[in-house]
């Protein structure tokens, strides 16, 4: 921490915040108690209730395709996502008016619009027009909403990060003859897009937990799987606190993967300056010449 921001906490305040921790501690405690005896008056935690969690029938026939079935939606919508986000954030910084403002009424539109609803238009939608299996109508509805809705995010994303940067970058990028669009592929997009990689990561986590609401349209998913489990074994609470902790796990491993790829590209975009760079070697020849 830094004294610059703020001045150091003295031995009182100290104090005071040991304090405060040590309550809040205890408040977090006494709702854990509360809600592990309401649990027990229930029966919740009863090994009959929690024992179908160790046959493989629950795994193999509920938990596992429910969970492939998340994975399958997130992974499509991720994909679709950043494809539609990357063509509507390019729109929407575009030099053409019409293009900027017919990409800028798109993603508006789609960042308003709740992702459930998308998701049950699209289903209806689809349903009527009878063009697809009806096996397949509830995930590609799924993917349509998480699509929309999350690709407009991005868009957004990809928006914010192209305007924020320096405007520097985009002279530099004409200056040496490259033209608006080249600029913007070559010198600003890349920028914005490492400088946008927190948010997007973040962006990644909520398309997984968004493919939950697919259940609502009896799409094949893991909090859909959960809810049946509860009904065939009567142990609905157990049944959500698992898939509860499988879907903590999922996205603690995509957010870990997605951040070292991150990294990779962070080093891939940017390194230290190397002592003999042609920069370096100018500098030192002028500062010479004018000491002679």
């Amino acid at each position: 921490m830094s004294d610059l921001l703020f001045d150091a906490p003295g031995p009182r305040a100290r104090r005071r915040m040991l304090i405060a921790n040590i309550v809040a501690a205890v408040v977090l405690l006494a709702i854990a108690a509360v809600f592990i005896k309401a649990l027990v008056d229930k029966d919740q935690l009863t090994a009959a209730r929690w024992s179908p969690f160790l046959t493989g029938e629950v795994w193999q026939y509920y938990l596992l395709p429910g969970l492939r079935g998340t994975l399958v939606a997130a992974g499509i919508s991720i994909v679709t996502s950043l494809v539609f986000g990357l063509l509507f954030g390019l729109g929407r910084v575009s030099t053409l008016a019409p293009v900027r403002w017919f990409c800028g009424a798109v993603v508006e539109f789609f960042r308003a619009v709740p992702v459930l609803l998308m998701m049950v238009f699209g289903w209806l939608f689809l349903g009527q027009l009878q063009i697809l299996p009806v096996d397949q109508l509830p995930l590609v509805a799924v993917v349509a909403g998480l699509t929309l809705y999350n690709g407009s995010v991005v868009a957004e994303l990809i928006r914010s990060g192209v305007y924020g940067l320096p405007r520097g970058q985009r002279e530099a990028g004409l200056a040496v003859g490259l033209t608006e669009g080249a600029t913007l592929r070559s010198v600003l997009l890349p920028q914005a897009l490492v400088a946008m990689l927190p948010a997007l990561i973040s962006q990644l986590v909520v398309i997984l937990k968004d493919s939950a609401l697919g259940y609502l349209i009896t799409y094949v998913e893991l909090l859909r799987q959960g809810r049946q489990i509860g009904t065939t074994y009567q142990n609905l609470i157990p049944a959500l606190i698992v898939v509860a902790l499988i879907f903590i796990v999922v996205n603690v491993l995509l957010g870990t993967v997605a951040q070292k790829l991150a990294g990779r590209l962070r080093g891939r975009t940017a390194g230290p300056v190397r002592a003999g760079a042609p920069g370096n070697a100018v500098g030192v020849g002028r500062s010479d010449a004018t000491a002679t």
